[in-house]
C-alpha cells in the first residue's frame, strides 16, 4: 500500500535498523539516492515536526537538511494516526508534500533478510497510470524500462552539496573550514554551540587558499572515488604544502573515507554496509567500546594506509575500520556518527576534542592523548567460578539464567577454564552443549558452605557473584565477609562485592542517591520492628516498606497504618537483616531501566518497561508492559 508520493523512482535499496529518528534519516544527505527499509516495523506514529521552526543558527530545528533525500521508503506498517507533542503533519503528508515514493504493508523482515544474504542491489519502483500523482507530461518515464539505474555510478556529494559559501557563528572565536558533502545540520549545530565560526563551502572548494584554525569533512553519498577535487587537495596539506599542514583536521562518515584515501588507503564497497543506530565500535587506543549509529555503505581497507597512520575505531560486528588517525599530526576520523539526533549521543566529544585542537592554535596536536582512559589491564585469571541462577520456578527470574550461560560462553571465548556451580538441572546454563557448557558443573545449593568447598576444590583464580540473582549477590557478601575469598586469593570479576552491598544496603544506598543530590522518597532504615515503627510516625502513614538483600522483593509493600507496619515489618525482618520504611509514593507511575556498565563506564540499556500495578509492587509480582 502506498502513503506517500505516488511517481516513479529508482535506486539502491538498503536497510535501517533504528527505533526511532525517521525524519532525521529521511532528511540524512548521506540517503541520497536510495530506497530506505525501516527494519522498526511500526512507523509514523509520532508524525513529523514543524518544518517553519528554525535553530540559532537559521536551519531547521528538527531536520538533518532541507529536503527528503531518500527516493523511497519502505516499510511494514505505517500509523495512520500519529500523536506527539512536536508533531505537526503526518508522515504520510510529508512525503507527499516532498514527492517522494513510500510504501507499507511489504515484508520488511524477508526484504532485509535478503539483502544481508546478497548485499544491496538495485530497485525500482512503478506505480500504475490510474494510480499515479504526476500529471500528464511530468517526468513518467524516470524509472520506466527494464534497466536499473546505478546511483552509485553518479557524483552524489555534488548533488547535496551546498553551491555557495555559508557562514554560521558569525564572530565567534574559533574558525572552522566545513567541507560540505552532504553535511547534516547538527554537525554546524555542534561546532557553533562550541564557540566556533563555521565556514561552509562547496565540496570542489580549494581549500588550500583558505585560513582557518581548524577543518572539518562532513559525511556524504555514495561512492568516495567520485570526488578526487578533495583527496588532491588534502594530499597537499599531508605532504606539507601551504599553510594549513599543521592544522587539525576531522572527518566524519564520508570524511573518514576521503582521509584515508588521501593517506595512500583503498575504499571499498560494503557487502550491505552498517546503518542504525546500535554498532558497537572498538576504540584501538583504549580499549573502550560503545555504541554507535552509523550510515554508509563504503569502508576505508586500513592495511593499505601509508606509514604514520593507524586505525583509531574497528565495528566489532564485522571487523571494518570506523576511524582512522595520525600518530603525530592533529588529524583523526569517525566513520559513525557522533552529532547523531537519534543517538545515542555518547562520542559527541570528538567535538570537544576537534575544537580544543582547532582553538589551541597548535599547543594541542596529539589525538592518542585526548583518550585518556588507558587499555585496561586484562585480570590475571585463567580459571572462574560462576555463582549460578539457583533453583528457580518456571517462568521466573530467567533474566539470571539466561545471563549467565552468555557469561559462560563469553568466558569460554576468553579462553577461560569455567566452573559453573547451580543446582538448578532444568536450566539453560546446565543445558548448554559443546564449547557454550562451562567445564565442570556443580549441582549444588549456591550457600556460603558449599561454595567454599567447590573454591577448595577447583582453586579458581576468580569468582563472578552478579549473574546468580540475589541468591549469588548475597553468598557473595557472605564469602567475603567471611575472609573466604582473600583465604584462597579468589578476585571478583564484574560487579564488586562494595557495589553489592551499596545497592542492596537501603541505607547504604539512599547515602550514595545523597551524595549525587539524586531527589528521592524521605526514608529511615532500620534493623528492628520497633526502629520501623518509629521510623513510620516520624515519615507519616502510608509508608512503604523496602526489605535489603531479600530475594524477589520479598517482605516489600505498603502499610497503611501502625497495625500494618507491625505485622509486615515482623515478616520482612524474620527474611531480611535491614529494612528501609519510606514515604509511600503510591499514586506515581513507576518506569524501570535496566542498566549494564562495565569498569570502562561502558552503559548500555538493555530494556525499560512501564509497570501495570501500582508503585511499590516488585517488579517480580507485577505484571509490566516492556516495549
Amino acid at each position: 500500500m502506498s502513503f506517500g508520493y505516488e511517481a516513479p523512482a529508482e535506486g539502491e535499496i538498503v536497510f535501517n535498523t533504528g527505533m526511532v529518528g525517521y525524519p532525521e534519516n529521511l532528511t540524512d544527505p548521506s540517503y541520497r539516492g536510495q530506497f530506505l527499509i525501516s527494519t522498526y516495523p511500526i512507523v509514523g506514529n509520532y508524525g513529523v515536526p514543524d518544518e517553519a521552526v528554525l535553530d540559532n543558527n537559521g536551519l531547521p530545528a528538527f531536520f538533518e537538511s532541507d529536503r527528503v533525500q531518500v527516493s523511497a521508503f519502505i516499510v511494514q506498517d505505517y500509523s495512520h494516526h500519529h500523536s506527539h507533542w512536536n508533531s505537526r503533519k503526518s508522515l504520510s503528508q510529508w512525503l507527499t508534500e516532498q514527492r517522494v515514493p513510500a510504501l507499507y504493508g511489504v515484508d520488511t523482515r524477508a526484504l532485509t533478510k535478503r539483502i544481508r544474504d546478497r548485499g544491496s542491489m538495485l530497485a525500482k519502483l512503478e506505480f500504475q497510470s490510474a494510480y499515479s500523482s504526476l500529471k500528464d507530461g511530468e517526468g513518467a518515464g524516470a524509472a520506466a524500462g527494464a534497466s536499473f539505474g546505478n546511483p552509485n555510478i553518479r557524483n552524489l556529494v555534488s548533488e547535496v552539496s551546498t553551491t555557495e559559501v555559508q557562514t554560521f557563528g558569525q564572530g565567534n572565536p574559533t574558525k572552522i573550514l566545513a567541507v560540505d558533502m552532504g553535511i547534516k545540520y547538527n554537525m554546524i549545530r555542534h561546532l557553533v554551540d562550541r564557540n566556533c565560526e563555521v565556514k561552509l563551502v562547496p565540496w570542489d572548494h580549494p581549500i588550500s587558499t583558505e585560513s582557518y584554525d581548524g577543518l572539518f569533512l562532513s559525511n556524504g553519498p555514495g561512492d568516495p572515488s567520485k570526488v578526487p577535487v578533495i583527496v588532491d587537495e588534502l594530499s597537499q596539506i599531508f605532504q606539507g604544502n601551504g599553510k594549513n599542514s599543521d592544522k587539525p583536521i576531522f572527518g566524519i562518515c564520508m570524511g573518514n573515507q576521503v582521509l584515508g584515501t588521501a593517506a595512500g588507503a583503498t575504499t571499498y564497497k560494503m557487502p550491505f554496509g552498517n546503518r542504525g543506530q546500535n554498532q558497537p565500535v572498538l576504540n584501538e587506543l583504549t580499549g573502550r567500546c560503545v555504541i554507535t549509529p552509523q550510515n554508509h555503505g563504503y569502508a576505508i581497507d586500513v592495511s593499505t594506509l601509508q606509514e604514520g597512520w593507524a586505525p583509531l575505531f574497528t565495528n566489532k560486528n564485522d571487523q571494518s575500520n570506523e576511524g582512522i588517525y595520525h600518530k603525530e599530526k592533529p588529524w583523526f576520523s569517525a566513520q559513525f556518527h557522533p552529532e547523531a539526533r537519534g543517538g545515542p549521543t555518547e562520542t559527541e566529544d570528538f567535538f570537544d576534542l576537534f575544537v580544543n585542537m582547532a582553538a589551541s592554535k597548535g599547543q594541542q596536536t596529539s589525538v592518542a592523548d585526548h583518550f585518556t582512559l588507558n587499555k585496561l589491564p586484562r585480570p590475571d585469571v585463567s580459571k572462574v567460578l560462576l555463582l549460578g541462577s539457583g533453583g528457580l520456578s518456571i517462568g521466573q527470574a530467567g533474566e539470571f539464567d539466561y545471563s549467565g550461560s552468555q557469561a559462560i560462553k563469553a568466558l569460554k571465548e576468553e579462553g577461560l577454564e569455567t566452573i559453573l556451580i547451580n543446582p538448578n538441572i532444568a536450566s539453560v546454563q546446565t543445558n548448554l552443549h559443546g564449547d557454550n557448557q562451562a567445564d565442570t558443573v556443580y549441582f549444588m545449593p549456591v550457600t556460603p558452605a558449599f561454595v567454599e568447598e567447590i573454591i577448595k576444590k577447583e582453586k579458581p583464580d576468580g569468582i563472578i557473584l552478579s549473574m546468580g540473582g540475589q541468591t549469588g549477590l548475597n553468598c557473595g557478601v557472605e564469602l567475603e565477609q567471611s575472609g573466604v575469598l582473600e583465604k584462597y586469593g579468589v578476585q571478583v570479576l564484574g560487579t564488586s562485592v562494595q557495589s553489592i552491598m551499596n545497592t542492596e544496603d537501603r541505607d547504604l544506598f539512599s547515602a550514595k542517591l545523597n551524595e549525587i543530590n539524586e531527589s528521592m522518597a524521605p526514608s529511615i532504615a532500620t534493623e528492628s520492628v520497633e526502629g520501623a515503627l518509629e521510623a513510620a510516625r516520624t515519615i507519616g502513614y502510608p509508608c512503604m516498606i523496602r526489605s535489603a538483600y531479600a530475594l524477589g522483593g520479598l517482605g516489600s509493600g505498603i502499610c497503611g497504618n501502625e497495625e500494618e507496619m507491625m505485622d509486615m515489618a515482623s515478616k520482612a525482618l524474620a527474611t531480611s537483616p535491614q529494612i528501609l520504611v519510606e514515604k509511600s509514593m503510591l499514586g506515581w507511575k513507576e518506569l524501570e531501566y535496566e542498566v549494564v556498565r562495565d569498569r570502562a563506564d561502558n552503559c548500555i540499556t538493555v530494556c525499560n518497561m512501564e509497570n501495570f500495578d501500582p508503585l511499590g509492587v516488585h517488579t517480580g509480582d507485577s505484571i509490566v508492559v516492556a516495549p
